[in-house]
């Protein structure tokens, strides 16, 4: 998620640098002004980008194409959940869920989701019974668990199948659900990320950001970032608008009025990764030096923002330069009504404003395709990892684009990182209120930094790629993150790593030992 905009509160927090983008914050000091100090992003009204290097890439504005649906391979998506230690109350790691397949239909005038979900998942353990996470507001027909009728409970978001389970075998839960959806409150004051989930628009179109949780508001789902499925979404909506989701499109399809586009989401996601859109959207494309087509949902007649947002294949190039290949098979971004930006895995979901669609907003998100998608946190105690890294590429990427220099930023973090603390606490022991604080982003940032410096760019580069090659797929713990750079470096970090993420005062700098 891009961190957002704040307004200037407090003394410690007077940045007026490009790049520091702090989450909105009704908290006591903790808003900050952060314009842009370079140059405003261009836009373009048509046929080509002027990508962040200059160069011009053409765009295709035919209709988008599809590929042929693939057979999911389950074994990509074993995971180990666990309950989570910042919102425990979320998911139930007794379920692996393996396979999503969403069958979803959007009546506006109705206000109305009618949908059938059928989830392959694993036990994780022997139990008399399982449950999932599905909002209270959304009806629940009779599921069938492997074809059988099973018995179900609801508790609040609960949605509890009172059928016994196996530890390591697989079974089939269907169910049909209808309801009006809504998002549930987020646990943050950021004041462009106060509810989480799916949202109606007063037009009654749709559009999904859920994190940390929020993927409940609009389908049954194991709604913790510790496990990682994969999707088959289809989704119905009044001609002429299209539903957008993640991976490849597998059907696009007019008839009787209604427009029916499939999905299909071959590398397993963390739900909070998962994105739905409804809405009157038309399709562009264009693509990277190694032919990576990237795709663009944007809603009929936008024409003010597309120069930033289409600069979207040249930042790719970029960040591969870094960290390495693009992880997916696919890529799109779909802009919507929100005031912010989510890296929802393979199909980024951007607010509809001139920050958001900005050059150095999308290279943000995109890097999170590599640090927060590729490989995720097993506990949302690390959401500094996702952050932390795509940060510094964010302030890496505006030094070499001319947006702002990187000595400046780094040393406007640095003179904020006490009063983060102070607001929010250390990045890996924030207050579970103020999800998504300016520290998960910026203090991180520091730290990698500090590493980037003492190993140089090669160095380090080279051991962020072998971090994502070596977990690839997965959703894992803090406790590997030191283990591989201690590997990799030859260095004894684990006091560094602690007085960074766990320490109540900014740390000296420099690499102790390097």
């Amino acid at each position: 998620m891009r961190p957002a905009r704040h307004r200037r509160r407090a003394a410690w927090a007077s940045l007026a640098v490009a790049g520091l983008l702090a989450g909105c914050s009704s908290g006591p000091g903790a808003d900050v002004d952060l314009e842009p100090a370079g140059p405003a992003p261009t836009s373009s009204d048509g046929g080509a980008d002027a990508g962040p290097d200059g160069e011009g890439r053409a765009t295709d504005p035919s209709p988008a194409p599809l590929t042929d649906p693939v057979e999911p391979d389950l074994d990509l998506a074993v995971s180990t959940p666990r309950e989570d230690s910042v919102y425990p109350a979320v998911g139930d790691p007794g379920v692996d869920a393996l396979l999503y397949a969403l069958d979803v239909s959007w009546d506006p005038a109705a206000q109305r989701l009618d949908a059938t979900a059928t989830i392959t998942f694993r036990a994780t353990r022997s139990a008399p019974r399982f449950q999932l996470d599905l909002a209270p507001s959304m009806t629940v027909g009779e599921p069938t668990l492997d074809g059988e009728p099973v018995p179900f409970a609801r508790r609040g978001k609960d949605l509890v199948v009172r059928a016994p389970v196996e530890a390591d075998q697989r079974y089939e839960l269907s169910l049909d659900y209808v309801g009006t959806p809504s998002p549930t409150r987020a646990p943050t004051t950021r004041g462009d990320f106060s509810t989480t989930g799916l949202t109606i628009t007063d037009t009654g179109e749709l559009w999904t950001m859920q994190e940390p949780y929020g993927a409940f508001t609009w389908y049954p789902v194991n709604d913790q970032p510790a496990d990682k499925a994969l999707y088959d979404i289809t989704v119905h909506a009044p001609a002429p608008w299209t539903g957008i989701a993640n991976g490849h499109l597998t059907g696009l399809d007019t008839a009787d009025g209604t427009t029916t586009s499939s999905w299909q989401l071959t590398e397993p996601a963390s739900s909070y990764l998962v994105t739905l859109a409804v809405g009157d959207y038309t399709h562009r494309s264009n693509a990277t030096e190694s032919g990576l087509r990237v795709d663009y949902w944007t809603p009929r007649g936008m024409v003010q923002h597309l120069g930033g947002l289409e600069t979207a294949a040249a930042s790719v190039d970029w960040i591969e330069s870094r960290l390495g290949p693009y992880p997916f098979d696919s890529l799109g971004l779909v802009v919507t009504d929100s005031l912010s930006a989510m890296e929802t895995q393979t199909m980024v979901t951007l607010g509809n404003s001139d920050y958001v669609l900005s050059p150095q907003v999308i290279a943000h998100e995109l890097v999170h395709q590599w640090y927060g998608d590729q490989v995720s946190p097993d506990d949302w105690r690390d959401v500094w990892r996702n952050e932390g890294m795509t940060m510094l590429m964010q302030w890496l990427y505006e030094d070499d684009h001319d947006i702002a220099p990187l000595r400046n930023t780094l040393q406007a973090a640095r003179n904020a990182d006490q009063g983060l603390r102070d607001a929010y606490g250390p990045p890996g022991a924030y207050d579970a209120r103020q999800f998504g604080g300016s520290n998960v982003y910026y203090c991180p940032a520091l730290m990698w930094n500090e590493l980037r410096v003492a190993l140089g760019d090669d160095e380090f580069f080279r051991i962020a790629r072998s971090w994502l090659t070596d977990h690839d797929g997965r959703s894992v713990g803090r406790e590997q993150v030191v283990e591989h750079w201690e590997k990799a470096t030859g260095l004894e970090l684990s006091a560094f790593f602690d007085d960074w993420l766990l320490g109540d005062t900014t740390p000296a700098p420099g690499v102790p030992g390097a």
